[in-house]
């Protein structure tokens, strides 16, 4: 899945890196993102139209953005201007659109790569709007983060967001390929070993050509690495993974979309693949205590208990010996029946609340501390539930002007099988009461 990098060959070696020796030469030989650059991607049907939008490339580092604008603009004829959010400010850009206006003049329009595209502030991604507008310039920015929450509104409609994916092993693995290809020479890896290289990886084209240059480098003559070895001369590079971007909420839904769909074992993958990239184990305890409520909720009453206290546990013990608490929490919420009949109940009543904010509950149920409040009729009537058959008396505690309403479903699973037989027969007695029934 992911672009880059392709044997060219005429091209010197010298000591150029692996991933720019193997840069494609063309948009047909980028590898990885056959939705966007295969024989029916976007891309390709872009150019075989003949019409060209601005774009934003979304995606992951390593994955081929900046090669397939700069291939892009090669196989449309546009001048190609790069700059970087990161060392560009107001004055940068208004020479790079000084320069595509005069350009356009003389009948050449200008495909201007903007990397890191979410670093401008409003303002200055405010500014990209003329020149996209009047065709001055075919904006392709590229961004590892989430264009929905970095990039402004008015910029997203001009522009169409096209997600770059990780490389996934089969691909990461074709890269190796070809740079043994090009080395003329094996990778000193042992299978295992080779198979650990590419998770090292992370997904990421550039790192697992520049990971395999270390270990070249390292091997000495007929020296094979176990996967220990590996670890030692590579100094295994840490996941890509930022608690404040992505990668986090992108693990955090998997989990939790695990948990609700009763698998344990995608379940604590995700909660060790965030341990082992960092997480706080206190936030992921926060969450185990969330999905308690939200996704089993009274179907079983233990799964909140067991959440808190797993989360409890780890901040009493500390990293590593809390995890497995979290860990058996994870289990437990996995394995437990599932319900949201709670969770849909509270967003109705909610919604109800706020609609009758201002209506009073009836007066039978109002206290009358006062002489006054007696002489108003507040608590007139009232019933005292202990003292009735049953402990039941079936009056209507709802606003009068409302009526009764009915927020809690409870389902035929797990412990609400025996809550939703206590309503059933609390709501044949309110009616028989009522003189309903």
């Amino acid at each position: 899945m992911t672009d880059l990098f392709a044997t060219s060959g005429a091209v010197p070696s010298g000591h150029r890196p692996l991933a720019d020796r193997l840069r494609p030469a063309t948009l047909a030989e980028v590898t990885g993102q056959p939705h966007l650059t295969g024989p029916d991607g976007v891309i390709t049907r872009m150019i075989a139209s003949g019409s060209l939008g601005s774009m934003i490339f979304w995606g992951p580092p390593g994955t081929g953005k900046t090669t397939v604008a700069r291939l892009l603009a090669g196989e449309t004829e546009l001048a190609f201007d790069q700059i970087s959010a990161i060392f560009s400010g107001v004055a940068d850009l208004k020479k790079v659109f000084e320069t595509a206006r005069a350009r356009r003049m003389g009948g050449r329009q200008t495909l201007l790569f903007v990397d890191e595209i979410h670093r401008f502030n409003r303002a200055q991604q405010d500014s990209f709007l003329p020149v996209m507008e009047d065709g001055t310039i075919v904006l392709v920015g590229a961004t590892t983060e989430n264009p929905s929450f970095e990039l402004n509104a008015a910029l997203l409609s001009r522009a169409r967001v096209l997600t770059f994916k990780p490389h996934d092993q089969e691909s990461l693995e074709r890269l190796l390929e070809r740079a043994e290809a090009e080395t003329g020479k094996p990778l000193p890896l042992e299978p295992e070993a080779r198979l650990s290289l590419l998770g090292m990886a992370d997904g990421d084209g550039r790192a697992v050509l520049t990971l395999a240059e270390e270990v070249w480098r390292a091997a000495r003559e007929g020296e094979m690495f176990d996967t220990q070895a590996l670890v030692k001369v590579v100094q295994r590079r840490a996941p890509v993974y930022d608690k404040g971007q992505d990668g986090h909420y992108n693990l955090v839904s998997a989990l939790h979309k695990a948990v609700r769909g009763s698998d344990p074992d995608a379940a604590l993958y995700y909660l060790c693949r965030m341990f082992d990239a960092g997480e706080d184990p206190l936030f992921l305890g926060r969450r185990l205590v969330r999905m308690a409520s939200e996704d089993i909720g009274l179907a079983d009453p233990q799964a909140l208990v067991i959440a808190n206290a797993a989360k409890d546990a780890y901040d009493f013990l500390g990293s590593p010996e809390g995890e497995l608490a979290l860990a058996q929490a994870c289990v437990y919420l996995a394995t437990a029946p599932k319900s949201n009949a709670v969770y849909t109940a509270y967003k109705s009543a909610m919604r109800a609340a706020k609609e009758g904010g201002s209506l009073l509950p009836p007066r039978h149920i109002l206290n009358a501390p006062t002489k006054l409040m007696k002489a108003e009729g507040y608590s007139e009537g009232y019933l005292y539930d202990h003292d009735q058959p049953d402990a039941f008396s079936g009056q209507d505690y709802f606003p009068e002007s409302m009526g009764r309403k009915t927020f809690y479903d409870p389902p035929e699973r797990g412990f609400e099988r025996d809550i939703r037989k206590r309503l059933d027969f609390w709501s044949r007695l309110r009616k028989e009461r009522s003189g309903k029934g």
